[in-house]
């Protein structure tokens, strides 16, 4: 049987590691920390309607982040429910940055950085997920 894990594995943690650490510096930027250049922020960042809709990713990118975790961890413990959860966590990503892309796409914003951060969460997701729903998961089995 091919496992779509094991190709998978590394694009969710990059992805959900990703999140975890955006958010965290989104956290300190909030905090009046300043950790990064005001340059590498988005476009606008500074404007209210702009920075809420940022801070509206949140519970999505934590949600995805959180289930795309879990879905490793369960599948070291040879769980099968770690397909169901990673197949939600690939659909999130992929929502995250279509909604993204579609944003900065209404407001003819074109940064090649963020473009190429969001293009990435829409992109990867397609590559596993029609071979998640393909796999047969009777044939997984669970540890002793």
């Amino acid at each position: 049987m091919s496992d779509v894990m094991k190709r998978m594995k590394p694009w969710l943690l990059i992805t959900d590691i990703g999140f975890i650490l955006y958010w965290s510096v989104s956290l300190m930027i909030l905090l009046g920390i300043d950790v990064v250049p005001a340059a590498w922020l988005f476009k606008d960042y500074d404007d209210p309607v702009v920075y809420a809709w940022n801070w509206s990713f949140f519970p999505l990118d934590m949600v995805l982040s959180v289930c795309g975790l879990i879905a490793v961890r369960r599948h070291a413990r040879r769980d099968p429910t770690w397909r169901p959860l990673a197949a939600f966590s690939l659909a999130l990503t992929f929502c995250a940055g279509f909604m993204a892309v579609s944003f900065w796409a209404i407001r003819l914003d074109f940064d090649p950085s963020w473009w190429a951060a969001n293009l990435f969460l829409v992109i990867w997701p397609c590559l596993f997920l029609p071979q998640l729903a393909r796999e047969n998961p009777q044939t997984e089995t669970r540890a002793p």
